[in-house]
């Protein structure tokens, strides 16, 4: 069985109801905002967002789910649907997870529109049932995101970065969505309780670790969902390279910081960046700090008894950093 699926097993119920559920929480009366959004809902990923939001709140409340849970797990989909939609405007990226995005069949103007009708319907959502505190916990993380992006877009400029400026940003950008997820699922059930915040802290945790894991595919050999190479492209700094430029000399940091700034689109320089990366032990510090993260994350399960839920959770937490793409 894939691991996902073996993930999945304590929640299948919830998920097929969570799907339908889901759909009807887009629905519109505008022909082309539902050809949109179901052309979207048909090329959904791995649903992992809900998948964290059932498994935590069924996790704390021995087994029990309510209709807050679903409405929470609705709301943290369509919230992060329009991150992405947004996400593809802003990177003018035309494909996402294999197939056309929205702006590259719809163009821009109406990418936007639909990631503010998403976001919008979210927000909705929780406020025609009085889910003010679901609300407070997806605003936040919201924010958070944006502040992350504009953060590292700053610091790209002047590739100044420090690691606790870089633990930041992915704090923001990346850590804080999936730490929403994980306090929503423990407030849909059990509001105002201590598991609200033990939850939010381990959802963090886990959202670093998945950070670091994606920075790690950029000097990867496999072939993923995005080409190696593209973040130095970018001129993203990721914790390999933020440990290699602390830990050089100054005449190879000067070489590094003008192959990044003034040769990040000459494939053979890429190239070499990323094996002097490599061989300046880059990788094995982020794979060290990665696994970090994980280990923190897995210690705080332990404070929860044994079930099926934890054991679903453990799996995803391994998963996390252990995935190919």
């Amino acid at each position: 069985m894939k691991i996902v699926e073996q993930i999945k097993q304590p929640i299948a119920f919830e998920m097929e109801l969570f799907e339908q559920k889901f759909q009807l929480s887009m629905s519109s009366k505008v022909a082309l905002l539902n050809r949109i959004t179901h052309y979207i809902v048909n090329r959904k990923g791995k649903q992992m967002r809900p998948m964290f939001v059932f498994l935590v709140a069924k996790m704390v409340s021995d087994g029990e789910v309510s209709e807050r849970t679903y409405r929470g797990a609705s709301v943290i989909e369509l919230i992060h649907t329009a991150t992405l939609v947004h996400d593809d405007v802003v990177d003018d990226s035309n494909r996402r997870r294999g197939f056309f995005s929205v702006n590259a069949l719809w163009k821009n103007k109406i990418a936007v529109l639909i990631g503010d009708y998403l976001l919008s319907k979210g927000l909705l959502l929780s406020i025609d049932n009085n889910d003010f505190d679901l609300l407070k916990i997806i605003s936040i993380a919201v924010r958070e995101m944006s502040e992350g992006e504009l953060l590292q877009i700053e610091k790209a400029r002047k590739l100044d970065i420090t690691e606790d400026v870089y633990y930041d940003i992915i704090r923001q950008k990346t850590a804080t969505l999936i730490a929403a997820c994980c306090s929503l699922g423990a407030a849909s059930v059990k509001p105002d309780s201590q598991h609200v915040d033990t939850m939010r802290k381990f959802g963090e945790l886990i959202g670093m670790a998945f950070q670091i894991k994606d920075d790690l595919f950029d000097y990867g050999e496999t072939q993923i969902g995005k080409p190696t190479g593209i973040d130095i492209k970018e001129q993203k700094m990721t914790l390999p390279l933020i440990y290699v430029l602390n830990n050089v000399s100054k005449k190879d940091k000067n070489w590094l910081i003008n192959s990044i700034k003034n040769h990040n689109k000459d494939k053979k320089r890429v190239k070499e960046v990323i094996a002097f990366v490599k061989d300046n032990g880059g990788l094995d510090y982020a794979i060290l700090k990665m696994k970090g993260f994980q280990e923190e994350a897995l210690q705080l399960l332990q404070t929860y008894p044994d079930s099926v839920h934890k054991n679903s959770l453990e799996l995803m937490v391994n998963y996390v950093i252990d995935r190919k793409k």
